[in-house]
């Protein structure tokens, strides 16, 4: 009496989705079984891909025929038990060499003859060009998704993918905490750690496990320029269609902040921070440093141009001039709320003016589609020609007023508004840098608020950019909320 193994399979790939489940698979092969009087000596099933060799319940199922402990297999089908050359040889040759008497499928006819194994060889080929087939389409489908921008794969937090219309949307409170984390983090006063307990205590979470986010998850989220339109795949930066959430210029902040914070930090005073930016006032040369006694560090100038009068300036010194260029921009907590809520109502007002244009923009898009109509119905003879004038005209005539509604809505768009909360938040972490900032924090604010730096005598001379130039000009009576 033959004995048999029934085998059955279930990949997660999407070659399976449209096979039965390993459940279902033995349902039907007991009933079969039953049917056909077959003696089973035991079931095994596995949920593993069998485009490549490898499956360990298959090989143990292999080395069991060899040991004589059962010679026929019964399956759903013959690509259940193999969709690659290898194992699919490994069945022809048990068959060759007699220790596999028997294979039965309820969807297939096997008769162990050498048409038999000819027809069975077809099968495990036609099963492996229909996985490499399937592959290829698969990578064909995920080029053209790059091409259009569309990431081929799971939204990450602040994002979700829409299931019916395979687009990635925005989760508006998880971006807005998304977005925060950017802004704190780009201020160079948080570190990870501080991150990850304000991203917790907001209730942001892994998208799958629901779980707080790991301190290697806030790193990738920073990381990540899906935040700002472009998107990675397979090591290649691509520009995306799904909306931003936060600017390129505050990502870039982010990265020159990580990178600040992956750097030692030292403050003692053979670390020459202030280098390569600042230049001789006198000669135009670059000023350089120099380490005096063993242990005080002096800026200079390099003199590439020739003799040069320009005396040395102590590392302190120059230190106490920035903390005063920088506490010049800074603001309090009371105005810098007062200037977020003045944001915030300028917002309302760009919001507003944004869900008009979206308005009118659907709008076109309606006409235009009218218009398309109109020319066919006119094409086709449907319309009459008196009609198919009258009715474009009038038309055209709605859709240039609404061009030049829509030219006058985009003319004032909330860009300045995004930059003007990025200036209030620097302003409020002003104070914080003067008094625990680090001279690397220090040397990146001082770029960011002024230019032209030049050192005349002992004196750093510098121009303050815009808009940090009206808050270095603010005396000690001028404050706004007050």
């Amino acid at each position: 009496m033959n004995k048999y193994f029934i085998y059955a399979r279930k990949s997660t790939d999407s070659e399976d989705r449209q096979v039965l489940s390993i459940e279902a698979q033995l349902v039907e092969l007991r009933e079969y079984a039953k049917k056909e009087n077959l003696f089973i000596k035991e079931e095994l099933f596995e949920a593993k891909t069998a485009k490549e060799p490898g499956r360990e319940i298959f090989n143990s199922l292999v080395k069991r025929i060899e040991r004589d402990e059962a010679n026929g297999i019964l399956a759903w089908h013959p690509d259940r038990l193999a969709r690659n050359s290898m194992d699919g040889g490994k069945i022809i040759y048990l068959t060759d060499t007699g220790k596999l008497v028997d294979l039965r499928f309820p969807t297939y006819n096997f008769e162990n003859t050498a048409q038999g194994k000819f027809m069975l060889s077809i099968i495990f080929g036609q099963s492996k060009y229909f996985v490499d087939s399937l592959s290829e389409n698969v990578k064909r489908g995920f080029r053209q998704k790059l091409r259009r921008g569309e990431y081929p794969s799971f939204a990450p937090i602040g994002y979700k993918n829409n299931v019916l219309t395979h687009a990635i949307e925005v989760v508006p409170e998880d971006a807005q905490r998304v977005k925060e984390l950017f802004e704190l983090y780009s201020t160079g006063r948080y570190s990870i750690i501080e991150l990850r307990k304000l991203a917790s205590a907001s209730g942001l979470a892994s998208r799958r496990k629901k779980k707080p986010l790991s301190y290697s998850n806030i790193e990738r989220l920073l990381k990540n320029p899906f935040y700002y339109g472009a998107f990675r795949f397979k090591d290649e930066l691509h520009e995306g269609i799904h909306p931003p959430i936060i600017s390129k210029e505050l990502f870039d902040n982010v990265q020159s902040a990580l990178s600040l914070h992956s750097k030692p930090r030292k403050n003692g005073p053979y670390y020459h921070v202030f280098r390569g930016f600042i230049k001789c006032d006198t000669c135009g040369c670059m000023i350089t440093s120099e380490i005096q006694k063993q242990r005080y560090v002096y800026y200079r100038c390099t003199k590439k141009r020739g003799e040069c009068q320009q005396p040395f300036l102590r590392e302190e010194a120059l230190v106490s001039q920035i903390d005063e260029a920088i506490q010049k921009v800074a603001i309090d907590e009371k105005e810098q709320r007062y200037l977020f809520s003045t944001i915030d109502r300028e917002f309302a007002t760009a919001s507003s003016l944004a869900s008009s244009s979206l308005a009118v923009n659907n709008r076109v898009s309606e006409i235009d589609k009218k218009l398309g109509l109109l020319l066919d119905g006119y094409v086709n003879q449907v319309v009459s020609e008196e009609d198919y004038k009258r009715k474009k005209t009038e038309l055209l005539n709605e859709r240039m007023t609404l061009k030049e509604k829509q030219a006058k809505i985009d003319g004032k768009g909330k860009i300045w508004l995004e930059l003007a909360r990025t200036i209030v938040t620097s302003a409020g972490q002003a104070s914080y840098i003067v008094r625990d900032g680090s001279f690397e924090e220090k040397r990146e604010f001082v770029k960011k608020i002024g230019s032209n730096f030049r050192l005349a005598g002992a004196t750093l001379l510098f121009s303050y950019n815009l808009p940090y130039n009206f808050l270095a000009q603010k005396t000690k009576y001028e404050k706004w909320g007050g």
